[in-house]
């Protein structure tokens, strides 16, 4: 008789999956929700193409509630953030952010990470969900030396949700008093959205113009709906993971995890632009200095398949038969119409026009670098 395997009394029970402020209202929308990074996320509402065609062409709403919010404050606030991150947080000025990567003394990643300047002395850090324990004891372990910082995981306080696409400003700005046009790129500000305290910020990670609104999380959802009903005009449909996914790769935004890690440097992966070079010190700085002045050995680019076949994270990259790097995004994507994807590959490769094989499923198939990104929004 077959019984129900049980959990032995030595093996913990897995933690209970944790959900967003918006967790009732996909499962109201009959989203098809799956386990990411201990959360349980909506994965997709109506399909992957129809919610990525969306974004491209009019609106898509995301929920990234799951991602973490790291706040650095006290005299010494701007030392600890310039002491961990690859960027120069003392060009920020109040109610500007950047991109930065978090680093490791080898000059690879701990996480990628937005940097949002609060005010003189207090900066708030969005990082990945799948890293916010990681990250936090991090920091809280470089920026000792410091001197007067702390950090604080302020996860739980903030609801976050995301519109993106060339119709997101004229469904954001009826439900706003901030003047959305004269809010900068990677710059923010704070006042309502729907009624809800909320700080709008002009960022997002599908390469289109968008906001993204940090709310209370017990004002998530009437700023959610709020967002959908202001947008039903523009059809404006709300989006998961999946869709998140195929927009960034189209973008050439990096994934930590796929395309980013502990093993990666910030130059191999071609983000020097985030290195603030004039800065004295930073974890990492040796490393990363030696790598600009010696170069480094292989480097991150993005390729087209030539023969059929979709190449996907996790396949070999092949030259002459000799395995030489690996897969680290790839699909088919819906805008673009081709399979593309992005691998680290020796430095006499990355030209645009280079040639490789990329192993699909034990059969050899062509692929041809192209500058990045694959897709760059209209002016």
């Amino acid at each position: 008789i077959l019984r129900p395997r049980t959990t032995s009394m030595t093996e913990p029970a897995p933690a209970p999956l944790r959900k967003t402020p918006l967790n009732a209202r996909h499962r109201a929308s009959n989203a098809r929700m799956v386990p990411f990074a201990g959360w349980d996320m909506p994965v997709e509402y109506s399909g992957v193409t129809n919610e990525h065609m969306a974004v491209r062409t009019r609106a898509g709403l995301f929920d990234v509630s799951h991602m973490g919010e790291i706040e650095i404050a006290g005299k010494d606030a701007l030392a600890g953030v310039q002491h961990i991150s690859s960027n120069d947080a003392s060009r920020l000025a109040i109610g500007q952010a950047h991109y930065a990567a978090l680093t490791t003394p080898d000059g690879t990643f701990v996480d990628d990470m937005l940097v949002y300047r609060m005010a003189a002395s207090h900066f708030l850090l969005v990082v990945n969900a799948t890293d916010i324990e990681k990250d936090y004891n991090w920091i809280a372990a470089q920026i000792k030396s410091v001197g007067e910082a702390a950090c604080v995981d302020s996860s739980s306080r903030y609801a976050l949700i995301a519109i993106q696409g060339p119709a997101a400003r004229e469904v954001l700005q009826p439900l706003t008093g901030i003047d959305l046009n004269a809010l900068k790129y990677f710059w923010f500000a704070d006042g309502e959205v729907a009624s809800a305290l909320a700080t709008v910020s002009p960022t997002g990670y599908t390469g289109e113009d968008g906001f993204e609104v940090f709310c209370r999380p017990n004002q998530a959802d009437q700023v959610w709906q709020a967002l959908l009903e202001a947008g039903r005009s523009a059809d404006v449909i709300p989006c998961g993971l999946a869709a998140r996914d195929t927009l960034r790769l189209e973008a050439a935004m990096r994934l930590y995890g796929n395309d980013i890690d502990e093993t990666t440097s910030v130059l191999e992966a071609d983000l020097g632009w985030t290195v603030g070079w004039k800065k004295p010190a930073f974890v990492g700085h040796e490393r990363l200095r030696e790598q600009k002045e010696k170069g480094v050995t292989r480097k991150l680019v993005g390729f087209e398949m030539v023969d059929r076949g979709i190449a996907r994270h996790g396949y070999p990259v092949v030259r002459n038969g000799e395995t030489i790097g690996v897969v680290t995004s790839g699909t088919q994507t819906p805008f673009v119409k081709k399979a593309i994807g992005m691998a680290y590959v020796p430095m006499d490769l990355t030209a645009p026009g280079s040639e490789f094989d990329v192993d699909v499923r034990g059969r050899a198939s062509k692929a041809r670098v192209v500058p990045l990104p694959f897709y760059k929004r209209p002016k």
